[in-house]
Order: structure tokens, then sequence, then C-alpha cells
């Protein structure tokens, strides 16, 4: 019997891919397995977005180089993101892989193996990412039973000055709905509760099909209508692309939660345009209006970036007066991370990682103070809560997530009172609130 570990890195994107690449290993005789040192092979899918991605990545590899120095046998396999970016430097700096791929050519992972095992020495071949996913290849969940990513598109065709994905991903590939339609009815049959759509730009869907092509709300309606899923949730949407359709589409559907993702980045007008954003505050504030307007009860989640070439003092003071201003639900707040590749690499004025790490502290800590007070709203409401199991923190808690909390991104909601299920759907009254976590108990009956 031939077993397997792996390391998945980055996004939820990402973590699609690796279940891709887990289903193809089963598919072929392979078992998977929990300890490293168990396994016949080792399989690293990397992030190389920005540099603490790398050497996030790197330290990984070289945990598991280790492990293979006490067991020669063992094949130590690097793919993805890192890879795409680095290629033949990872090659000579890191020996011990006996093979590395790219963000092109995982799906052939096991004839690769193959020709490895046959004496073959493969050289790392980068190819342009056209690879696109699709219904009938065997992806392996590794998330819990009751909830599942859908990756929709591929790649992007958006031209932001600090990223690198359009280079290491390619070109924005929508999937045909049919194949979409066919994918959620699996993942419904399957038992999925909480089915989140993933792409570097979600509302992008469709644009690259041609006149007449289904685009983001098209997808919805046909999803909806194919699946029993509870919750939909949507993750990454460009804010010039968040319309009235598709508010007023999610306001009457309310199997599709009322959070919106949407990463606003900056709000200086200045900073914006060297980002190569193609809007300004005064189209963000309206945007915010038309949610607020037609879609009340969303939790708005962004991010933004600080320490921007450029950046001063009076554009941090914008975004603080901002989000003051604003009271957004969820914020998250990155320090630039100065990549070679990227268009803004050689921008004049770049900022100190010392400015950029106090720019982002000030900026969280004010955010926390909006976090709680916002949670503190809510101690007395009854909430739906998807339940995930015993807590992390405890076995004498549960732990679950409102519509308003995203897996693996967001706070959670602690359940003291009642039992229940993985996957159930239950009523919680909240009792107690924190920054970024809610506490409450079960009242009447379980849905399942």
């Amino acid at each position: 019997m031939r077993t397997f570990f792996t390391i998945s890195l980055g996004c939820p994107k990402n973590l699609v891919d690796t279940e891709l690449l887990l289903g193809l290993l089963v598919e072929a005789g392979y078992t998977p397995c929990e300890e490293a040192e168990e396994a016949d092979l080792l399989l690293v899918n990397t992030c190389g977005f920005i540099q603490s991605a790398v050497e996030e990545g790197i330290e990984e590899i070289l945990t598991l180089v280790e492990v293979k120095e006490r067991f020669p046998a063992k094949k130590l396999v690097v793919v993805g993101c890192m890879v795409q970016r680095y290629g033949a430097d990872l090659a000579r700096e890191l020996p011990e892989v006996d093979l590395f791929i790219g963000t092109e050519g995982s799906q052939d992972l096991v004839s690769r193996l193959q020709a490895l095992a046959s004496g073959e020495k493969i050289p790392v071949r980068l190819s342009p990412p056209t690879f696109l996913l699709d219904s009938t290849l065997p992806r392996k969940l590794s998330s819990p039973a009751h909830r599942a990513y859908m990756k929709v598109t591929e790649g992007c065709s958006n031209r932001c000055a600090y990223c690198l994905i359009p280079s290491l991903r390619g070109g924005l590939r929508s999937r045909h709905l049919a194949d979409l339609v066919h994918e959620v009815g699996m993942l419904a049959e399957n038992g999925v509760r909480e089915l989140t759509l993933v792409a570097q730009d979600l509302t992008a869907y469709g644009h690259d099909l041609g006149p007449g092509a289904p685009h983001l709300v098209e997808l919805l309606r046909a999803l909806l209508a194919n699946s029993d899923i509870p919750w939909f949730r949507l993750l990454y949407l460009y804010p010039t692309r968040v319309n009235a359709k598709l508010l007023e589409f999610i306001a009457a559907n309310p199997r599709i939660v009322p959070y919106l993702d949407i990463p606003l980045q900056h709000v200086s007008d200045s900073v914006l345009k060297a980002m190569n954003r193609p809007y300004g505050r005064q189209q963000i504030e309206a945007l915010l209006t038309q949610i607020r307007t037609i879609l009340p009860q969303a939790a708005i989640r962004t991010t933004f970036m600080v320490g921007f070439p450029g950046e001063t003092e009076e554009d941090v003071q914008q975004l603080a007066e901002f989000m003051q201003a604003q009271q957004l639900a969820q914020v998250g707040i990155f320090a630039y991370s100065n990549e070679e590749g990227c268009a803004a690499y050689n921008l004049p004025e770049q900022c100190s990682e010392e400015e950029k790490n106090a720019r982002r502290q000030r900026l969280m800590e004010l955010q926390n103070g909006i976090s709680l007070a916002l949670n503190q709203a809510m101690v007395g409401r009854v909430e739906k809560v998807l339940v995930e199991g015993v807590s992390r923190e405890t076995d004498l808690l549960l732990e679950g997530r409102t519509r308003f909390q995203a897996p693996e991104i967001d706070g959670c909601v602690y359940i003291n009172e009642g039992v229940a299920n993985p996957g159930d759907l239950v009523d919680v009254q909240i009792t107690e609130a924190h920054p970024y976590d809610l506490v409450g108990g079960i009242i009447g009956a379980v849905k399942t």
C-alpha cells in the first residue's frame, strides 16, 4: 500500500487545488496518512503570493526534508504558486526535492510520479497556466463534511500594481455553468450544508465566455435551483462589479448569506490610483450606501493594505476616519509586501517596515474596538448558527458560525448550552460578545 502526506498552504482556492491532488492520488491507489514519517510520498502545495508565504513554504519543505533524510526512500514533491514563481531557483536551492510542479501540470501528478518511480530525472518545466478544474476530476474534500469550497474561475485579468496572481495563475478562465451545476449537485448529495464560492474575482465570473454568457447572478440562480444546500457564501467580490442586480438577488434569496467580502485595499484616491484600482473614495462610499439600502442586514468584510509606496500619514488618517465612520463588520489590515515582478516593485517612496507595522497596529486596534461594539449589539439576539463540532478551545463547548462569519477567516460562536451535531443549523441566543467571537446557548429544536 502506497501512502501520502500533504500540507496545503495559502488560501481556500489553493485548498481546492490540494483536494484535486488528493483525489488523483487516491484514485491511483494511494492512501492518505496523518504523519509524514508514515508516508511514502510527501506533498506540499505552496503559496507564493508574498514573501511571508514563501518563507512559510520553505519552512514546511525543510521540515519534510529532515524527514526524508531519516527515510531516504520517501519522495518529496512541491507544487503550486511558489514553484511557478521561482522555478529552477528552487530546484537549485532544494536538491532534496524529487519533483517540482508549478500551477500548470498538477493534473498530471500521477503520471509524473510514475516517471519518477522509473528512475527518470524530471526537470522543472514551467508552462503558462491554462488548466481549469472541472467536476469530472476526482477531487477529495478535506474540509469537514458539512462545508466545502467551490472554485468557479481560475486566474485573474485585473492588473493591481501590488499583485502577482496574473503571472502565477494566468488570465481569467471561467468554468461553464453546466459543470458547476453538476458539481453543486454532487456536493449537496454528499451532505454539504454551506458552500463557499471562491475565485480571484468572483464577480468576474463569465466575463471571458463571450456575449450572452451567464454571469454571477445567473450562476447563483442555477446553483440554488439545482441543490438544497442551505447556505451559500460569496468570497472575493470586486468593488466595481458589486451592483444593484447582485444585491437585490441576494436580498431575495436568503439561502445566500448576507455576507459581502469586498477587498477595498484603501480609500485614499491617490493610493488607489497608484495601486491601479479603478475607483476612489466617492465610489466606495456610494457602494456602501447602496449595500445598506438594499441589504441592510449585510455583514461587510474588507481588507486594507498599509505601507503602499507613497502612502502618507494623511492617507492613513483617511483610512482611520473611514473605518470609524463606516463601522464595517470585519476588516483585515495587511502591510504591503514589495514583491519583485509586481508593477509597484520599483515605485519611489517605499515605506519602511517599521512604518508599515506601526500603521497596521494602529488600524487593527481601531477595528478591535469597532468589532467589539458591533458584537455587543448582538447580545440578546437569536441567530442561526451552523455547528462545526466540539470547540477547538475546550471539549466543554461546541463551536459554530453565524451567517456573518466565514470559515477559517472570521471569528466563531462558542455554544455553552445545548446539544447538536456538526452540520446542524441551530438557533442560538447570543449572551456574550468579544471583538471577534460570540458566546451563546441553543434554544428550541435542532434543525437537521
